[in-house]
């Protein structure tokens, strides 16, 4: 299937009440389960190279990477730049063959946020690249601390920055382990009251099955990315086969069973909102 973009699928996703996962991939073995994952549960697919992922694989072998396992795929599946914190970043995913930026402009003053969206968008349009953007902050647990998005802001970023989502912080935080965010329901609906663009949560591991299902039926937010979740499925896989065979030295024999287990945790996370 040809690759795909975020609007192309975020906009049905808002329209049907439901949501995509945006999963965070740092290497081989879990970008193939996160679309085989997808492909069994009949939805689409983000893969998202984070900064982690980044630093550790270059662009120049993601984005092929990427490309190949959308293309072979029969669900639509997209090439996304996750955390892309300079302008740069953003362009040479452009050019690389992402189908998809975002560009984190959290931290800055409302206005050089969207100049600089407005900049990436001129470059990323003509080449059918979606854009994502992000207002408030969205913290770490056991670290920064989080910052709400406010809906006057939201509305005047979505209305100027040309961006096709708008990433919220509305009690989400990166890097949870337990089901422990308490999302702020009336700020949600204050935000989405006020723009007309798919909503994204950050730090989706750490929301409960059921907040996740709700939010994706009844509110804009049609994206949840999600990391620590598929993460300690793969780390407590490989744990328990080592502990269980002493013997496995080759790689993928040590991680075949760990990528099965990162495709089953994908597939609970894509049904609990893929059919919310």
């Amino acid at each position: 299937m040809p690759i795909a973009n975020l609007k192309d699928v975020l906009a049905p996703a808002m329209n049907n009440g439901t949501a995509v996962a945006g999963f965070v991939v740092l290497g081989w073995e879990d970008a193939r389960a996160f679309v085989e994952a997808a492909e069994v549960i009949g939805c689409p697919v983000i893969l998202q190279a984070g900064p982690g992922c980044r630093a550790h694989t270059p662009l120049e072998v993601l984005a092929p990477m990427f490309r190949v396992l959308a293309e072979a795929a029969s669900v639509p599946v997209v090439a996304h730049l996750d955390h892309g914190y300079e302008v740069e970043d953003c362009l040479k995913a452009i050019d690389l063959g992402f189908t998809s930026v975002m560009f984190d402009g959290s931290k800055l003053p409302l206005e050089e946020n969207i100049r600089l969206m407005q900049s990436i968008a001129a470059s990323a349009k003509p080449y059918g690249v979606s854009l994502e953007g992000e207002v408030g902050f969205v913290g770490y647990a056991e670290g920064a601390v989080s910052s709400g998005t406010k809906p006057e802001e939201a509305a005047q970023f979505a209305k100027e920055s040309n961006a096709d989502a708008l990433a919220i912080s509305v009690g989400n935080v990166h890097l949870q382990q337990e089901k422990a965010a308490m999302i702020d329901f009336d700020l949600v609906h204050a935000i989405e009251n006020v723009t007309n663009i798919p909503l994204v949560l950050h730090g989706g591991s750490g929301i409960p099955a059921k907040v996740r299902q709700k939010l994706a039926k009844e509110t804009k937010i049609c994206k949840f990315n999600i990391g620590t979740e598929v993460r300690m499925a793969f780390g407590q896989s490989l744990r328990k086969t080592l502990n269980e065979d002493a013997q496995i030295f080759d790689r993928i024999k040590l991680l075949t069973q760990a990528e099965e287990s990162v495709k089953q945790a994908a597939k609970k996370v894509m049904l609990d909102i893929s059919m919310a």
